[in-house]
């Protein structure tokens, strides 16, 4: 009888660390996902900054520096590592050229009227907000995951496998705004 007993919590005890290691695991993947969710969305901007750039040229083609600056920062960008925080100081850089690029629209009436131009501008607003929703699914997933590790009895599950903490995705309070543009 006290060989069943035995059994029957160590099976009990299996079967919580299977679970407890298996909802980790989840938790961990549900960060990866939210990262790479992320990731497509920093490409989808960057991969709209050529196109908005040779709009504007044609109507700002003494605007070189600024251009140019633009092009820097989208580049930048495209070879930061895949990391939260190279991911974030790449973004910040990018938006805040952006903002001197959109700043040019007001200078030049036929460049706001000119309809690729509004295009791109709406693309990559939108954009801006997939960004900011997928910085938020992210960090929250980043949050939930963190709380498995730190919890008890998981944290004990936790050190036995290979749970390493992740690190949010911070932007500059500024670079958490989509640029704005008035007309």
């Amino acid at each position: 009888m006290t060989w069943i007993i035995v059994l029957i919590v160590v099976a009990l005890l299996l079967v919580y660390v299977v679970v407890t290691y298996n909802g980790l695991i989840r938790a961990r993947n549900t960060v990866d996902n939210a990262w790479s969710q992320i990731d497509v969305q920093l490409k989808r901007r960057l991969d709209l900054i050529p196109n908005l750039v040779e709009t504007v040229k044609g109507y700002a083609a003494h605007e070189r520096q600024t251009l140019e600056a633009v092009i820097n920062a989208r580049n930048a960008a495209m070879a930061a590592p895949s990391d939260p925080h190279s991911q974030a100081a790449a973004d910040n850089l990018v938006t805040g050229t952006l903002k001197s690029l959109f700043a040019l629209s007001e200078a030049y009436p036929d460049l706001k009227a000119n309809q690729n131009f509004l295009n791109l501008q709406e693309e990559l607003t939108a954009t801006e907000s997939r960004v900011a929703y997928a910085r938020q699914f992210y960090n929250d997933s980043v949050l939930s995951y963190h709380n498995k590790l730190d919890t008890f009895p998981t944290v004990i599950v936790a050190k036995i496998g290979t749970f390493p903490r992740r690190e949010f995705f911070e932007a500059e309070e500024a670079a958490q705004t989509p640029p704005s543009v008035s007309f």
